[in-house]
């Protein structure tokens, strides 16, 4: 995010206050560690050279670490003009990073064949870029059958392998490095009509096309049931199958959506230590709080109560707590932050009136606050001001210069 959107954190009231203490208490007794590791993994000694005594002020402008948000397709058009606005500036003011909710999909960018929706990444991409926002491409294939339109199912299979080879390499090269990664074919372990028709090896035949339009691109896995432990051996299995086929995975995703209106905190970081052994970047993809398995995913969903959307808050936050403290994880996304575009209503920051909920406030906390740098003082007698900071991006003014760098610790 560049400086000139500056991310700006309302005060916090009395509630936020309460919620910040309590989340802190709660996530210690959980996770004894999780400061330290938090602090091991997330920040280190920034120094800055200066003349001794010099006036030394450090602003953080954001962190390296994503945290991010689906960006729906109702901001290239479908929305009011007033909802686009504030859902632009809501995302800039919370966000560092996006990931295509439908707009990459096959179904929505190709529902009948040849008829190619192109206009609604194009207006995507202009605000992420114009923002500097870096943007995920979710996804390229995705294999389970229901989402696979009827034209295609009714190829032969030689027709079929050339228009999933025409697709990737169509794509890829029309949005080459614009796209920071992409999903490749989406919850293959829980179903994978490519492979079924085309056989085992489709999935690196999938990478090798991609690559031949956009030869530096970066591909990851992505699926659910993971973190909950339910699919996670056989995502593992998965994972070790591709890359012994020679698969070039960039990067393991996994969605944060298929537990109830809590989750098991052990679990969740086992199922991330099991994942780390790959030494591949982790993103949390697709994260709600409640979740699908919740019953607040329903045609009538239930009005939480005030002392739910505060349990919803702590819940949220200790999600993000294990995340942020584990060394291979490098970004969770939500899967939608508005109830005016969030398939599960209730786990949104922002009512469909743009009213903020109690979990817009313990979100801003620790990202805005507890997980934020901001010091000033004088360079020592070696010319030196030193501060442990978050990675991310600075503003560093010396006796009233200013200088924006950029901190990742390597």
């Amino acid at each position: 995010m560049n400086s000139s959107n500056k991310l700006r954190l309302p005060a916090l009231s009395c509630l936020a206050i309460v919620l910040q203490m309590t989340f802190f208490s709660y996530a210690l007794a959980q996770y004894p560690g999780i400061e330290k590791d938090i602090a091991a993994n997330r920040k280190g000694p920034l120094v800055i050279k200066a003349k001794p005594g010099d006036k030394v002020t450090v602003e953080q402008l954001s962190h390296d670490f994503w945290f991010g948000a689906a960006i729906g397709n109702g901001i290239a058009g479908g929305w009011s003009e007033a909802d686009k606005k504030t859902y632009k500036e809501k995302f800039l003011e919370n966000f560092n990073s996006a990931v295509t909710e439908n707009a990459v999909k096959w179904l929505s960018m190709e529902r009948e064949k040849g008829n190619v929706n192109y206009a609604t990444i194009d207006t995507i991409l202009s605000f992420t870029e114009a923002n500097n926002i870096p943007l995920r491409a979710h996804n390229l294939f995705w294999g389970i059958e229901k989402f696979v339109q009827p034209w295609v199912k009714e190829m032969n299979d030689e027709e079929l392998r050339q228009t999933l080879q025409t697709r990737a390499e169509t794509v890829t090269a029309k949005y080459k490095g614009r796209f920071v990664e992409y999903d490749l074919n989406n919850e293959m372990i829980h179903g994978n009509y490519y492979e079924d028709r085309l056989g085992s090896d489709i999935t690196k035949q999938m990478a090798q096309w991609a690559r031949n339009g956009d030869p530096d691109i970066k591909l990851f896995l992505n699926d659910y049931d993971i973190l909950t432990g339910k699919r996670l051996d056989d995502y593992m299995a998965q994972i070790r199958f591709l890359l012994k086929q020679g698969v070039p995975l960039a990067g393991i995703g996994v969605q944060g959506h298929l537990h109830t209106d809590t989750f098991d905190r052990a679990e969740l970081k086992r199922c991330l230590d099991s994942l780390a052994i790959f030494n591949l970047p982790i993103r949390i993809t697709e994260f709600n709080m409640p979740g699908q398995r919740s019953k607040y995913l329903s045609d009538n969903p239930p009005v939480m109560t005030p002392a739910q959307e505060l349990e919803r808050a702590k819940e949220m936050a200790d999600y993000y707590r294990i995340c942020f403290a584990h060394p291979a994880v490098e970004g969770i996304l939500m899967w939608g932050f508005w109830e005016g575009n969030n398939w599960i209503k209730a786990s949104s920051l922002y009512k469909r009136d743009w009213s903020p909920t109690p979990a817009l406030e313990a979100y801003q906390n620790l990202i805005f606050k507890e997980w934020w740098t901001k010091a000033s003082g004088v360079a020592n007698k070696n010319g030196e001001y030193v501060v442990s900071a978050f990675y991310g991006k600075y503003k560093i003014t010396i006796n009233g210069v200013s200088k924006e760098v950029n901190f990742t610790g390597q």
